[in-house]
């Protein structure tokens, strides 16, 4: 039987040009149209907008390689406030609004509470041996402090990831998709999954000693 596999996809940021564009009262294209009127748009369709390729690809590659257990969502699109939620969900500028207004960091309440919450629900849900695939940042703890103690070693990433900026990212997934070959995995908890460069930079930061505080080339007389 293949592996049961879902993913977490982190948001798209609501900030910035991109998002400025749907708040625009007098943008005509399509999703800025829907966010501000009847029942939204789908979250998936926004994010991919205000992320480009990067959300794009994640999605495509999801909806390509997803094998979730019965009854359980094989996507899970992470949100600033409102924890997880189907990239089905319809949202509005009112929704963007308030992502905009929280931090995405493991420390901060409104964005941890609900995702702790939706996360042990998940977590119960799928079974102790479903993947459960983060596609997003590794190298910080704004999702990976959050996620792992809840998923432990069920929670994995793509080992291609590592060294890769967003928008090779980007490509890789949405290559992966049309091609229908799977990344391998990493398990979140593996050191390897910040890469050696970052590894060597940390543990330079770890190594480097304490500043003395310069004295004053000509101190002043005593008087």
């Amino acid at each position: 039987m293949a592996q049961r596999r879902i993913f977490l996809l982190s948001p798209a940021s609501t900030g910035g040009k991109r998002a400025a564009l749907l708040f625009n009262e007098r943008a005509e294209f399509a999703v800025a149209q829907k966010v501000r009127s009847g029942p939204g748009a789908p979250i998936g369709e926004v994010f991919s907008f205000l992320s480009g390729l990067y959300f794009r690809g994640k999605l495509a590659y999801a909806n390509a390689f997803q094998n979730p257990p019965a009854r359980v969502g094989g996507i899970h699109v992470i949100t600033p406030t409102d924890g997880l939620c189907s990239p089905d969900l319809m949202i509005r500028l009112a929704d963007l609004e308030r992502f905009a207004t929280v931090p995405i960091e493991a420390d901060e309440p409104r964005y941890r509470i609900p995702l702790d919450r939706d996360s042990r629900a998940l977590a119960t849900a799928i079974g102790s041996k479903c993947a459960v695939v983060l596609l997003g940042s590794v190298a910080t703890g704004k999702y990976v402090d959050a996620l792992l103690p809840v998923f432990g070693p069920r929670l994995v990433f793509p080992r291609e990831f590592v060294g890769r900026g967003d928008m090779a990212r980007g490509g890789m997934l949405l290559q992966r998709a049309a091609s229908g070959e799977e990344f391998s995995y990493l398990p979140v908890s593996d050191p390897g999954r910040l890469g050696l460069g970052q590894r060597k930079r940390a543990r330079v930061k770890m190594r480097a000693p304490k500043r003395e505080p310069e004295l004053a080339a000509h101190p002043p007389a005593r008087r």
